[in-house]
């Protein structure tokens, strides 16, 4: 019974990839929010650095969150750490032996790895460091090739190529558990995929849009301005049913000049389903139609669980609604005195982020998430810009800087009642 007692109050290490930075800790809590558990982190918790470790877990936790993770590189039970090694063998003695002993029982196999985070060590120096660590009571077989269980200790030299220090600044070991998934991020690159525009979604901001809206398996997922469905391919591989709409009709039926260099005009086989076929997810794909954002098609019901979208801004694609500026009459019949054929104007940002928040109130279950970008004038921004809607409440707000002067933000929301009387609104 100790035993059980003590594996359930153990510390776990997180390492992080350096990309993204803003975009990590709503992603983790999101991720362990789908298993009912919060963020704990252990220690003086510092959010940019590469390490984090997290209380309050169970191994069954840590391998969820890796499952989906595409900020996370790598996941450890953390058995020791320190400033310096003579810390480190400190705490790993103290360590209780009935967590240890499972994995280095003498019928055992097991593997040391060595990583350092912005310094390379020479391969002596690794083994420098393993053969340091006799302390431990070891008592299986080395295995370098297929070892039972993996361990790691890793040295943190801080995070300026500029200033690496002699010595790291802090040390840990502990019990390889699982991988994130940065494989993703190759393997959906929009360099490969079948049917691409100018504004692709990047497929690692992709899977961090459909982590940070808690996508679940069967869930519901809807883009209003779907363009090629980046974030329906995203969607789709964590088992979610997609759909989308968008205004431009050359871009939901793949007709038209191609956005890859040296080919022209679209092949006949690209459009929005293919995308999901080529990673094996098309029996998620619900459909995408031609609509306008702004116009409710829709019947007045909560929907979906989850709203993702990346709204236009005008710089590479245009923002337009349907509409003229000219009067059109019509008998009390309904009856168009001139042929009425639906044309374009221009579409306010302000009231595309109204629209949304609106459409988000109105048609997202409670309990589901918002998750979209909002472009920024970086000298002017301020807290007070982002849109509001009394019925969402905002949980994360991420910057992604485009240039001195200019980003964008990656806002998530989450509907917390129904709208009775519920209008969005702006702070001014």
């Amino acid at each position: 019974m100790a035993t059980s007692v003590n594996r359930s109050c153990l510390t776990y290490l997180l390492h992080l990839a350096q990309d993204n930075l803003d975009f990590r800790l709503p992603e983790i809590k999101a991720l362990l929010a789908l298993r009912g558990k919060s963020f704990h982190p252990s220690g003086d918790f510092q959010e940019k650095t590469p390490f984090w470790c997290l209380d309050g877990l169970a191994e069954e936790d840590v391998r969820g969150v890796m499952a989906r993770s595409v900020c996370a590189k790598s996941a450890f039970e953390l058995w020791g750490h320190g400033q310096t090694h003579s810390e480190l063998r400190t705490s790993l003695l103290n360590y209780p032996s009935e967590n240890m002993s499972p994995f280095m029982h003498k019928d055992s196999t097991y593997r040391i790895n060595v990583y350092t985070f912005n310094k390379t060590l020479e391969f002596p120096d690794r083994i420098k460091r393993i053969d340091a660590m006799d302390y431990l009571p070891f008592e299986g077989t080395v295995s370098l090739k297929s070892p039972q269980h993996i361990f790691c200790l890793l040295e943190d030299y801080g995070t300026d190529p500029n200033d690496i220090p002699e010595h790291p600044n802090y040390i840990y070991f502990g019990r390889w558990i699982a991988d994130g998934q940065r494989e993703l991020i190759r393997s959906h690159s929009v360099k490969n995929r079948h049917f691409i525009g100018n504004t692709s979604m990047d497929a690692g901001l992709s899977f961090i849009m459909a982590n940070h809206a808690k996508v679940n398996e069967n869930d519901l997922v809807f883009d209003p301005f779907v363009g090629t469905g980046s974030l329906l391919v995203a969607c789709s591989h964590f088992r979610a049913y997609v759909c989308g709409t968008d205004i431009d009709y050359n871009t939901i039926h793949g007709r038209g000049r191609s956005s890859r260099k040296n080919q022209k005009w679209r092949g006949p086989d690209e459009n929005i389903r293919a995308n999901l076929r080529q990673y094996g997810t098309e029996e998620m794909y619900i459909d995408v139609m031609i609509s306008d954002a702004s116009k409710p098609v829709w019947r007045e019901a909560p929907l979906f669980d989850a709203i993702i979208t990346d709204p236009p801004y005008g710089i590479r694609e245009s923002t337009r609604r349907t509409g003229s500026h000219k009067d059109v009459t019509k008998h009390a019949d309904g009856i168009y005195l001139e042929s009425h054929v639906p044309v374009s104007q221009a579409y306010h940002l302000s009231d595309i982020f109204t629209d949304l928040l609106n459409f988000s109130a109105h048609h997202l279950v409670v309990g589901g998430r918002l998750v979209y970008w909002l472009p920024v004038y970086r000298p002017e921004y301020s807290e007070e810009t982002v849109p509001l809607h009394p019925c969402l409440r905002i949980l994360s707000n991420c910057e992604q800087t485009l240039s001195s002067h200019t980003s964008r933000r990656l806002i998530t929301m989450e509907k917390i009642r129904k709208p009775e009387v519920c209008f969005s609104r702006r702070r001014m």
